[in-house]
């Protein structure tokens, strides 16, 4: 049975119904631009025109969103309007698709993705899935259980949130080469391994479909380091995993 995903971005708002199956998504992905501001009123409208290009009526959707979300309440909001925080955020979106929404974070979302489908499965201890894109995401598994909302991309690095030093948009905006820019990834890394120690890293986000141009230019990292085998895809097929394990008859149990 396929159910309908979305993932909200700071750039881009991108959805598909998606075969649980199989861990695909069951047609090409629609993408549209997220708005500027990104307001919930308006990103509300963008889902919208996401879910309608398909003509969806199959009942679930799962959606995912940059920042923190408690219970469908949206409690941060770093690359979005400030409108967010602390905002019914499932209960908009359902209002506005005509259908319950689940609601999660978008890394989270990306990392439940590899953990079951990808990169992370049948993998124990610590793993951390990391998404580069407008900021850095990250999910945190213990032996395949998530620890929510950790947003990882705000650690401290050199007095400043690590997304703004090590992030996809900073490396187009300052015009980084690969090699500079791997060397921020790196530092960044070393820092989450020193915290948490580990045994994997999985990098996400679109940058993870030419991780041959920058991780094999990081060597100081101990832990072993994987390309996300989802992709880009990784969170619109969680956002659809966390809406079916939501459901009156879920596919599996997150």
């Amino acid at each position: 049975m396929d159910v309908f995903g979305v993932d909200i971005g700071g750039s881009g708002i991108k959805g598909a119904p998606v075969d649980l199956a199989r861990g695909e998504l069951a047609e090409e992905r629609f993408k549209v631009l997220t708005p500027h501001p990104a307001t919930p009123d308006a990103v509300a409208d963008c889902v919208r025109e996401v879910v309608e290009h398909f003509g969806w009526s199959g009942g679930s959707i799962g959606a995912t969103f940059p920042g923190v979300v408690v219970d469908g309440t949206t409690r941060t909001a770093a690359n979005v309007s400030k409108d967010w925080i602390n905002r019914d955020a499932a209960g908009l979106l359902g209002e506005r698709l005509g259908a319950p929404v689940t609601l999660l974070n978008d890394a989270d979302a990306a990392g439940l993705a590899e953990m079951h489908y990808g990169a992370g499965r049948g993998r124990k201890g610590t793993v951390i899935v990391l998404t580069f894109g407008t900021g850095i995401g990250s999910a945190v598994f213990i032996d395949g259980r998530l620890v929510p909302n950790t947003e990882l991309g705000h650690l401290e690095l050199r007095g400043h949130d690590a997304e703004t030093r090590a992030s996809t948009r900073v490396k187009e905006d300052k015009g980084l080469s690969w090699e500079r820019w791997a060397k921020r990834v790196e530092k960044y890394l070393l820092h989450v391994e020193n915290l948490f120690s580990p045994e994997l890293f999985v990098i996400g986000g679109g940058v993870s479909r030419k991780a041959d141009k920058f991780l094999p230019l990081i060597k100081r990292v101990s832990a072993e380091i994987v390309p996300a085998r989802l992709e880009n895809s990784a969170g619109i097929v969680g956002a659809a995993m966390a809406a079916s394990a939501a459901g009156s008859a879920p596919a599996f149990a997150l």
